[in-house]
């Protein structure tokens, strides 16, 4: 067992997602079976109570693993010595609610703790990002952690649209999902990305592709909203299991293509420069750095949806960095 427990912290600590995703990491599923971890956990004064009782369940499963709880309302206090961040808690959106008032909800939010990340962070901390509108609240959080925290640190979870499109490939190619590979997301977090599956795979072997399918692109756009209108509340357990593989995959590295939210620096696939764009990235297991998957085809439709999403990003940045200033 490895001597150093990783200080790992989770916001949004007594809602539910958080709730699914504290157990996957205390039992080691993310960062190993030998790894010792501390749990951090962060949420609003109000939700203190709801919180302890969290802290009660960790206590009571005996995970043998944690090595120490810290749940508290502090900023400070939670993103002290991090090395790896779950940021879950956000502004939901809201009956009636605009997209500027939402983005400007979460503006305060990430801007406060991209602050908490430069003053009191590992410098080498890695950071998804959870919380609704992933994409641009990255980008906010990205802006005030650095320099201390480089943008390539601060990533957006876009792992559960790859998920869901790789599930329903699997269940149309009636093949096992493990075996199902290079399914990509590409773009945003939200209704215009673009789940790709052109050069998915299938066993080893590609799979027949006679051109982007409508249908299962505006499922997997849908899925979040047909579960909460299924469920009567938003999917917390694929949410949870989504930031857990995303995590792992960056902690141990993959050969396998996965996709991620990271910073575009304007130079792959035509995607703008200085927003979160969802790419497909391998991450090399010893230096636990992504690359993005450079070189791929993209026919003119996927060049269009590409570009509306890109544009949604770099719309929801001017939104955004505009709520800063007036923050």
């Amino acid at each position: 067992m490895s001597e150093k427990s990783l200080r790992v912290l989770i916001t949004g600590a007594a809602g539910q997602i958080a709730y699914s995703l504290i157990p996957i990491v205390a039992r080691g599923d993310v960062f190993g079976r030998d790894q010792p971890v501390t749990i951090v956990l962060l949420d609003i004064p109000p939700m203190a109570g709801v919180m302890n009782g969290v802290v009660m369940e960790i206590i009571d499963c005996a995970f043998p693993l944690v090595t120490d709880i810290v749940a508290t309302t502090n900023e400070a206090e939670a993103f002290k010595n991090v090395d790896y961040a779950f940021l879950v808690g956000s502004m939901p959106r809201r009956e009636g609610m605009e997209r500027k008032d939402l983005l400007a909800a979460n503006v305060k939010i990430f801007k406060s703790q991209g602050k908490a990340l430069a003053a009191y962070a590992n410098p080498d901390c890695k950071v998804l990002v959870v919380g609704n509108p992933a994409n641009t609240n990255a980008l906010i959080c990205s802006k005030f952690a650095a320099p201390k925290i480089p943008p390539q640190n601060i990533t957006a979870m876009t792992r559960l649209d790859q998920n869901r499109a790789t599930a329903q490939v699997a269940l149309k190619a009636k093949c096992p999902v493990r075996e199902v590979k290079n399914v990509i997301i590409w773009g945003n977090h939200s209704s215009t990305q673009f789940p790709d599956i052109s050069n998915a795979t299938c066993c080893g072997k590609k799979l027949p592709f006679t051109g982007h399918d409508q249908s299962f692109i505006s499922t997997i756009q849908k899925r979040g909203a047909a579960v909460i209108a299924a469920r009567k509340l938003s999917s917390a357990m694929s949410a949870a299991k989504a930031a857990a593989d995303h995590m792992h995959d960056w902690y141990h590295g993959t050969f396998d293509i996965v996709s991620m939210g990271v910073y575009s620096d304007g130079s792959h696939y035509g995607a703008p420069k200085d927003v979160i764009f969802s790419f497909p990235v391998t991450i090399c297991s010893k230096t636990k750095q992504y690359k993005i998957v450079d070189g791929l085809a993209l026919d003119d439709q996927a060049k269009q949806k590409l570009l509306i999403t890109g544009q949604e990003l770099e719309e929801e940045r001017s939104e955004a960095l505009a709520a800063t200033l007036a923050d």
